[in-house]
C-alpha cells in the first residue's frame, strides 16, 4: 500500500526500542542471578573421600580462601603465614553496557613466614598450599558513575604438609560508585560475599560471609612513566563476618575473626603492565600496593596486585 505524502506514521519503531531495552535490562539482571547460583549443585563433587594414610594433624584450611584474603603476610597469636596471588583474567565478551571475563587466580601459601623476614628480602624455602580458583565475572555498567558485579568461583586447593586438598565455592555481587569529585576521583565500593571449602581431611567443611566497604581516592598527583601514567592512591575499608572467619593454629585456640579494618596505598596505572618479559603474557597488573588490616585477633601486612577494594 503506497503512502500519501504528510500522511502520519505510528511511532511502533519506539514502542519496540524500549520493549527491547527492557529485555535487556531483565537479562541481565538474570545473568546476575545465575551467576550467583551456579555450580551449587556439583561443588560436592569437588571433594574425595579421605584416604585412610591421611595425616590427622589440623589442617590449616583457610588457605582455601587466600584468593578472597588477598596476597600478604599473615599473624595470629598461634601461627604466621604468607599468602600470594597471582591473578589473571581474559574477557570473553564486552559492550558498552557490560563485560564478561574469565578470572582464574593461582594463589600460593607460605606457612612460618613472618613480619621480620619482610625487611631482610628473605624469600620462603618451599611452598606450603596451592589453590586454584576459575570463575566467571559479570560487569554491568549501569551509567558512567555506576557499575554493578557479580562473580561465581569453582576451585581446588592442596596442603602439601598434610597431604590433603579442598574444594572451593564462592559467589558475591558488588556496586562500584564513582562519586563527585573530579580533582580526587574517589570511587566507594560495597561488595558481599561467600566464601566456603569442603576438606577430605575428616570431611571437614567452613565457610563465611562478608560484607566490604571502602572508598579509594587520589591526591590529585600524578607523574608520566615511559608511556604509562602513574597515580599515587589511598584507601581505608572495613570488613564485617556474617559468619567468623576461622584461623586453625597447630598451637592455642583457634582464632574467630568477625570483623577487621584496613588503611593502604596504590600505585595505578593508566594501562596493564604485563610480565612478558618472562613469558607470562596473560598475567596483567593495574595496581600495585601495600595495606594493613587488623582487628579480632588477626594482623596482615598485604601486598596488593590489583584494584585494593
Amino acid at each position: 500500500m503506497m503512502m500519501k505524502q504528510g500522511q502520519n506514521i505510528p511511532l511502533i519503531g519506539s514502542s519496540l526500542f524500549d520493549y527491547l531495552r527492557f529485555m535487556s535490562v531483565t537479562c541481565r539482571f538474570t545473568l546476575m542471578i545465575l551467576l550467583i547460583v551456579y555450580s551449587s549443585i556439583t561443588y560436592a563433587e569437588l571433594t574425595p573421600t579421605t584416604p585412610p594414610e591421611l595425616i590427622t594433624e589440623p589442617d590449616a584450611s583457610h588457605y582455601a580462601f587466600a584468593n578472597y584474603l588477598g596476597s600478604g603476610v599473615y599473624r595470629t597469636s598461634g601461627q604466621s603465614a604468607a599468602v600470594a596471588n597471582i591473578p589473571m583474567g581474559f574477557v570473553l565478551d564486552s559492550t558498552d553496557d557490560y563485560l564478561l571475563k574469565l578470572r582464574f587466580t593461582a594463589s600460593f601459601g607460605f606457612f612460618d613466614y613472618s613480619f621480620n623476614d619482610l625487611p631482610q628480602g628473605s624469600i620462603p624455602n618451599s611452598v606450603g598450599t596451592i589453590t586454584l580458583t576459575p570463575g566467571l565475572e559479570y560487569h554491568w555498567l549501569v551509567d558512567d558513575k555506576l557499575t554493578l558485579e557479580s562473580y561465581v568461583d569453582l576451585g581446588y586447593g592442596h596442603n602439601f604438609s598434610t597431604y590433603s586438598h579442598v574444594g572451593v565455592f564462592s559467589t558475591g555481587v558488588s556496586a562500584l560508585y564513582k562519586l563527585d569529585a573530579p580533582l580526587f576521583t574517589p570511587v566507594w565500593v560495597n561488595r558481599i560475599y561467600y566464601a566456603g571449602y569442603q576438606s577430605n581431611q575428616n570431611d571437614s567443611t567452613e565457610g563465611y560471609s562478608v560484607f566490604k566497604t571502602g572508598v579509594d581516592f587520589g591526591v590529585n598527583y600524578d607523574w608520566q612513566w615511559k608511556d604509562v601514567r602513574v597515580e599515587p592512591r589511598f584507601f581505608i575499608a572495613g570488613h564485617w563476618y556474617f559468619d567468623k572467619l576461622k584461623f586453625v593454629t597447630p598451637v592455642g585456640n583457634d582464632v574467630l575473626t568477625s570483623y577487621t579494618y584496613e588503611v593502604g596505598t596504590t600505585l595505578a596505572f593508566s594501562k596493564p603492565i604485563n610480565f612478558s618479559a618472562i613469558g607470562l603474557d596473560s598475567v596483567e597488573i593495574e595496581h600495585f600496593g601495600l595495606s594493613y588490616q587488623v582487628g579480632g585477633g588477626l594482623k596482615v601486612w598485604r601486598l596488593i596486585f590489583e584494584f585494593p577494594l
